[in-house]
């Protein structure tokens, strides 16, 4: 019998459910959703153009993830056309500041690391 991936969820939530929190936070597109969610909040067709190359698919399910967090809220207006504007809770604003910390020092320290990866790649070589 196969397993829904409702069904691979609830489990996963239920065995380390600070694992998948931190997975949703630390994703790809997750990190770049919160980072730009710091700003201001966003319509879905701003926040994708601030982001850049991510599918409509990917950012749905992911602004849909960090809601179900707690993270996100989402205000739909009753306004033709529809309009939706996204934004941070403050639980979401807690976890954007800390990713966003991340991102600057890997900017910052992105030489040390470039350094790094050329001495190992170096002494793989020899």
């Amino acid at each position: 019998m196969a397993v829904s991936e409702t069904e691979r969820l609830i489990e996963a939530e239920a065995m380390c459910p600070h694992r998948l929190v931190l997975e949703h936070v630390t994703s790809r597109w997750g990190v770049l959703v919160l980072i730009q969610l710091l700003e201001r909040p966003y319509r879905f067709s701003e926040l994708r153009r601030a982001i850049g190359r991510v599918s409509e698919k990917m950012l749905t399910q992911t602004l849909q993830t960090l809601e179900r967090d707690g993270l996100v809220h989402r205000d739909a207006k009753p306004v033709i056309p529809p309009r939706v504007d996204y934004s941070l809770t403050g639980l979401g604003r807690e976890a954007a500041e800390q990713v966003r910390d991340l991102a600057l020092w890997t900017e910052k320290r992105m030489a040390a690391v470039t350094r790094a990866r050329q001495a190992y790649d170096e002494a793989r070589v020899r």
